[in-house]
């Protein structure tokens, strides 16, 4: 289980099709703030049904879509 199990769960259980979170929310649901690492684990979401499909640093979101 990776530090971001948490969030890739919680993508799991939203339902959306594709769905957009801020920075923040994302630190809310984990308890930390996004590092460098998400890079590495971001591919991780597709074990849980999702894909990371877009990330704004300089406006602080991830984009998230489910996979078809």
């Amino acid at each position: 289980m990776s530090k971001y199990t948490p969030l890739w769960m919680f993508l799991q259980q939203d339902g959306g099709d594709q769905i957009q979170f801020s920075f923040e929310r994302i630190k809310a649901i984990l308890g930390f703030d996004l590092d460098h690492s998400f890079l590495t684990f971001k591919s991780e979401a597709s074990k849980f049904g999702h894909s990371v499909e877009k990330i704004s640093i300089k406006e602080q979101w991830v984009q998230f879509c489910k996979n078809k």
